[in-house]
């Protein structure tokens, strides 16, 4: 199964290039300031002039610098939880001794196989959230080039949906599917 978010790697690494930039800009102008560069002038002026800019001018960069901050950590924090994570559930009935404890993956893996098992489709990857009682499902099928993928979409919704709501014995299964083609034509199997 392929790995559900490789936007979300592209983003982290473009986030970890430019905050290792801004940390070597920063580390540089330090340096520059406490006069550890040989040919820069610690005590000279970084502007022509040496009047101080007006107070107003000093907030203004700091309120923006702030907004791009909390701007950055947000864009962050979107990164990292960007999926729903597996969960494990309690599987039991009111006046039963025992219960049954089903990680969520193990069935988000048997509907990603059940789904991948159709001709037109290459690769599945499934997560399923939420409680036992009312799980979501999340879906991003790669099909082969050419597939029709309204016909491959009633067929996940006719068939491998209506299997998973009654081995989990749901009544409605939320599902965010996204479909894809493959970029080359699969090789002989």
């Amino acid at each position: 199964m392929t790995e559900l978010n490789r936007p979300a790697r592209l983003n982290r690494a473009v986030l970890a290039l430019a905050g290792l930039l801004l940390l070597a800009v920063g580390g540089y102008a330090i340096a520059a300031n406490r006069g550890g560069i040989g040919w820069i002038d610690a005590d000279g002026a970084l502007v022509p002039g040496t009047g101080a800019p007006p107070d107003w001018v000093l907030l203004v960069i700091v309120l923006c610098a702030v907004a791009l901050g909390v701007l950055c950590l947000r864009w962050l924090l979107a990164q990292v939880f960007r999926l729903p994570r597996a969960v494990e559930w309690e599987l039991s009935h009111g006046n039963s001794a025992g219960a049954t404890l089903l990680a969520s993956s193990v069935a988000a893996d048997a509907i990603a196989a059940d789904i991948e098992r159709y001709s037109e489709v290459r690769e599945v990857s499934a997560v399923l959230s939420g409680p036992g009682s009312a799980p979501d499902l999340h879906l991003i099928v790669t099909a082969e080039p050419g597939a029709d993928l309204t016909a491959l979409r009633r067929r996940i919704f006719g068939e491998a949906v209506p299997r998973l709501r009654q081995a989990l014995e749901v009544e409605i299964i939320p599902v965010s599917m996204e479909l894809r083609f493959a970029e080359k034509p699969a090789r002989t199997r």
